[in-house]
């Protein structure tokens, strides 16, 4: 292999898909230090703030994804597609990569089909349990497939597939040893059972709807809750928690130590996105997930059941979330026997070294 070895990572649109793509650029340059890596991604998104930060470059391209509903948006839908296709093979021409790695959201999309069509090795990272349309239409070219879970040769060619699992962040390894930590930075009783509740980068309205409709049970148990409500529902949590004299409630918008609060947690709510279901199979908790209903493919419900039909996690529908979920969490946390259950299942999951693994292929395909 030559000494200097160039690689555009590709994708985004949401935190799911940016920080596995920047976990797998720093283990690409962990193992090549010489490696020169850019971002593509899309205009405007998360990751042209994100990846800057984590201290790599980034282009976008004006790509938009199709909305499901009718919108004013769908019908500069091709223009934009047209658009990123010019801007990918400028980008592709200029910067001479030796691979392209895509992990998935609409930014993905013309880079890798662009890149395939001259001649330049291609890698999807599909994280879900069902495939999306983007990396379904350019697994044809691709030479390699990283997925997360079992059975996708039905969406796959089975010869280019490699069970890796998602790339997740390196602080989340030997969460156990910072339990001490977290309970002071939460100022929590380390005595006590602890409920973390999570609804995304963004937060979850039924989540969020679901700890307020349930707020006297919360008061009448002996557990404490970390509810992070996503910076657009804070103030409303704020206000309706006025009322209230909850100690053991602590509310925040967004935790920026997503590590302690695993640390602390002895269950987890959460929506069921890929890269949040791989953090939790590492940090071996036990969890309640509600799957967004406003997905593609209902992706979430799909990635949900992978773990439930291995007894490593519980399933409630997002329709059923504000009768059911804080009554089977309160349930769930003072039933020893299936914690432990959980915690052992998710843990069998869990595939620590897959951002590694993936930088492997990535760097043998070259």
């Amino acid at each position: 292999m030559k000494d200097k070895i160039k690689i555009i990572v590709s994708g985004g649109g949401t935190g799911g898909h940016i920080f596995p793509a920047i976990s797998i650029a720093n283990a690409l340059k962990q193992k090549h230090s010489d490696c020169e890596i850019l971002f593509v991604g899309a205009e405007g998104k998360m990751e042209m703030e994100k990846v800057p930060a984590a201290g790599y470059d980034i282009i976008g391209l004006p790509i938009r994804g199709l909305q499901r509903s009718f919108s004013k948006e769908n019908l500069k839908f091709f223009s934009r597609l047209l658009r990123s296709i010019w801007k990918a093979k400028a980008v592709i021409k200029g910067f001479q990569p030796d691979a392209v790695v895509g992990v998935g959201g609409y930014a993905s999309g013309p880079l890798l089909h662009v890149a395939a069509k001259l001649g330049v090795p291609t890698v999807i990272q599909e994280q879900n349990s069902y495939a999306g349309i983007t990396n379904k239409l350019l697994a044809k070219k691709a030479k390699k497939i990283c997925v997360a879970y079992e059975g996708m040769e039905r969406f796959f060619p089975a010869d280019k597939i490699l069970l890796t699992g998602n790339p997740v962040r390196k602080d989340l390894l030997n969460i156990a040893s910072k339990r001490q930590e977290a309970m002071g930075h939460f100022q929590l009783d380390p005595d006590k059972k602890t409920i973390l509740v999570v609804g995304g980068s963004l937060g979850a309205r039924t989540i969020n709807n679901s700890v307020l409709g349930s707020l006297s049970q919360i008061a009448e148990s002996d557990v404490q809750v970390i509810w992070q409500t996503g910076n657009i529902y804070i103030e409303k949590v704020r206000e309706e928690l006025k009322n209230w004299d909850i100690p053991g409630l602590k509310v925040f918008d967004f935790l920026g130590r997503m590590d302690l609060a695993y640390a602390a947690a002895d269950v987890v709510i959460s929506r069921a996105g890929a890269g949040t279901i791989s953090e939790l199979c590492l940090v071996e908790k036990p969890s309640i997930l509600v799957p967004s209903p406003n997905v593609s493919e209902d992706h979430q419900t799909k990635n949900a059941m992978a773990l439930v039909n291995k007894s490593a996690a519980i399933m409630v529908k997002d329709i059923d979330a504000e009768r059911e979920l804080v009554h089977a969490a309160l349930n769930l946390i003072n039933n020893t026997e299936k914690l432990t259950e959980l915690s052992i299942n998710c843990k069998a999951l869990a595939k620590p070294n897959a951002a590694d693994d993936i930088a492997e292929q990535i760097i043998a395909l070259i």
